[in-house]
């Protein structure tokens, strides 16, 4: 069966190159027997592809259920998976049969799998190996044989460096992967799908035949549509009940769609994860700032030495040098003292009859704490300081998240 057939049998609509691909690689791995990952944004129909693999494989004769992992809470998704015997926890009135045993020679299809946890993972993986499980509660080896298709909108290998998905589990799964294109990257299908859907409701509440003008179809073919095929069906039907005139306009349009449709003619806006940096990384921060400074305020010093006690020379650095030592705080204790005198008379005379301005700068440097903690400790306080204790401000000035932020005030004790 070719790509064109599967969309006219399974209602698929869209000619984008991505979306045949994926219709091509379900099309391929139905008729065996191996597990399928499917990837995709929340509404991009990766439920309707796990019914195209049941449908073309042998199986499809064979009972299909859907569950969704996200859904089912963490106590009680072992029991629901794979059975429980009488008494085996509070409630357990009676046994039960797992969705594994009532779907015994058919297909599964586990939705949100990333959302599974991990003891429940070890058991999904036994099956997926041996097609054996055990209930919850009993200790009798259960066989069956079932066809796992798995879906996700995360990203599972991050999971796994994460340590919240069993990296056997996700290589168990991963055999073929198959991946839903989202709304935007099919901008070609975008008004073919709103057109089916205005249709059929139109149909459905015996409404006016719905139109869209140029500007309307701009918007609709720009917009980003985080929602996918879910939320265009949406809109649409909103249209449908609500719009009394068949001609939709593109400022008719707007008003249903979020305000960041309003700037559908602009380049979409993808969002760059914040990093949150760790405590290594504050740290190396913190030793980068202090070198800067140092180099700077040694050229200085070794400017003025150069051009002897010449008042242009300290004119041009005396307000920099005290921004400086402005800056720096010397803490509190007897491992670090560091004093400076610099006496400047703008007409004192030098003894030799003529005022010049001179600096007599006086340093004595005993040792400089090299502690981390306090250096860490003295750079979130001017960020605090300096932002008169807004936290969010001071974390983008220390170039770390707010989370970390607050970790680090409660360790430092601030």
């Amino acid at each position: 069966m070719d790509v064109q057939e599967i969309k006219q049998r399974f209602g698929i609509i869209g000619n984008s190159p991505l979306l045949n691909r994926a219709i091509n690689i379900a099309s391929q791995v139905a008729p065996t027997d191996i597990s399928v990952l499917i990837t995709g944004e929340s509404g991009s129909g990766k439920e309707a592809f796990s019914h195209i693999i049941h449908q073309l494989s042998p199986r499809k004769h064979g009972p299909f259920i859907a569950v969704n992992c996200g859904a089912i809470p963490e106590g009680t998704i072992d029991s629901e998976l794979f059975g429980h015997e009488k008494g085996a926890y509070t409630g357990a009135i009676g046994e039960r049969k797992g969705y594994f045993e009532t779907v015994n020679g058919g297909t599964i299809f586990l939705d949100e799998i990333g959302e599974m946890p991990l003891g429940t993972q070890a058991r999904l993986l036994r099956v997926l190996e041996s097609g054996q499980f055990i209930r919850v509660g009993s200790s009798k080896v259960e066989k069956t044989n079932v066809r796992v298709i798995a879906a996700t909108n995360v990203d599972v290998y991050d999971a796994v460096k994460a340590g919240k998905f069993r990296e056997d589990l996700y290589y168990r799964l991963n055999t073929v992967p198959l991946r839903i294109p989202p709304l935007r990257d099919r901008k070609e299908d975008v008004y073919l799908l709103f057109r089916k859907f205005a249709s059929d409701f139109t149909d459905k509440y015996r409404t006016p035949a719905m139109q869209l003008d140029e500007d309307a179809q701009r918007i609709l073919a720009n917009y980003s549509w985080p929602g996918n095929v879910r939320q265009l069906k949406n809109i649409a039907e909103q249209l449908a009940v609500l719009e009394s005139d068949h001609t939709i306009t593109g400022q008719t349009l707007l008003t249903y769609i979020p305000n960041e449709g309003r700037n559908s003619n602009l380049p979409m806006r993808i969002d760059q994860p914040k990093e949150d940096f760790s405590e290594r990384d504050i740290l190396y921060k913190v030793l980068f700032d202090m070198k800067r400074d140092m180099v700077e305020l040694k050229k200085l010093v070794a400017d003025m030495i150069e051009h002897g006690g010449a008042a242009p020379t300290f004119a041009n650095h005396s307000q920099t040098i005290s921004q400086l030592y402005r800056d720096i705080e010397i803490p509190n204790n007897q491992d670090a003292q560091f004093t400076l005198q610099q006496p400047v008379t703008a007409n004192n005379n030098n003894g030799n009859g003529s005022n010049e301005s001179f600096i007599t700068p006086h340093a004595e440097e005993v040792e400089e704490s090299l502690s981390l903690i306090e250096k860490e400790s003295d750079l979130i306080r001017k960020a605090l300081k300096k932002h008169k204790g807004k936290r969010k401000l001071a974390a983008n000035e220390l170039g770390i998240s707010e989370r970390t932020l607050y970790r680090k005030i409660k360790e430092l004790n601030l």
